[in-house]
């Protein structure tokens, strides 16, 4: 049996929709659903919208001045799952994802006693919603640079759905979720709480 199975986690779902609350948002939508499919696997946390945020520009983990980005970065820090989720357009994540990454940029100069990034130790996982082709190239993006900036990645740590081209359904429009975009998101889940308790246990060395 694995003794590390019952050790409670925290996971925060970041929501990269270009509309901030309340308007519907499917990216907000599959993220509850990410987050709902975390909690049979004993992870606790919360979803934050990032465009209800004034979250400024720039590369350093606080841009002064009402920058919204520090809070959130706070309850980054404190979770062990940094679920981020982007809708697709024009064949990329959307700009606040991009945004999201560029402050994440900051935790390259961040690091503990030990020299490792304050990040080391947290999962990462990515939900990608479209209307065109793109999940796997914008899951690619945000893979490498959540990589780049300390996260580790389970297996399958995307889930996804993608509508058929130059049609207009969105994801939040469909009468039940598919049974493909379930069972990876249940798949995405439960990898992802699976890594996240080894790295509790059994952090990366010092650098």
């Amino acid at each position: 049996m694995d003794p590390n199975k019952n050790t409670p986690l925290r996971a925060v779902a970041l929501v990269c929709s270009l509309n901030p609350s309340p308007a519907a948002s499917s990216s907000h939508l599959l993220a509850e659903q990410t987050m709902a499919a975390l909690a049979e696997h004993g992870v606790t946390g919360r979803t934050i919208r990032v465009a209800d945020h004034d979250v400024k520009p720039g590369v350093q983990t606080d841009m002064g001045d009402g920058d919204a980005w520090p809070e959130i970065r706070d309850t980054i820090l404190g979770s062990d799952i940094l679920v981020l989720s982007t809708p697709i357009w024009l064949g990329h994540p959307s700009s606040i994802a991009q945004r999201v990454l560029e402050r994440l940029d900051a935790e390259l100069g961040e690091s503990d006693d030990e020299g490792r990034m304050l990040t080391y130790g947290k999962v990462a996982a990515v939900c990608v919603v479209g209307n065109e082709d793109g999940a796997h190239k914008v899951s690619a993006d945000l893979f490498q640079g959540l990589n780049d900036v300390g996260f580790s990645l389970a297996p399958n740590a995307v889930t996804y759905w993608v509508g058929e081209a130059m049609q207009g359904t969105d994801y939040q429009d469909l009468d039940k979720t598919p049974e493909k975009t379930a069972g990876t998101t249940a798949t995405l889940a439960a990898n992802t709480a699976h890594l996240a308790r080894r790295l509790k246990a059994a952090g990366y060395p010092a650098s």
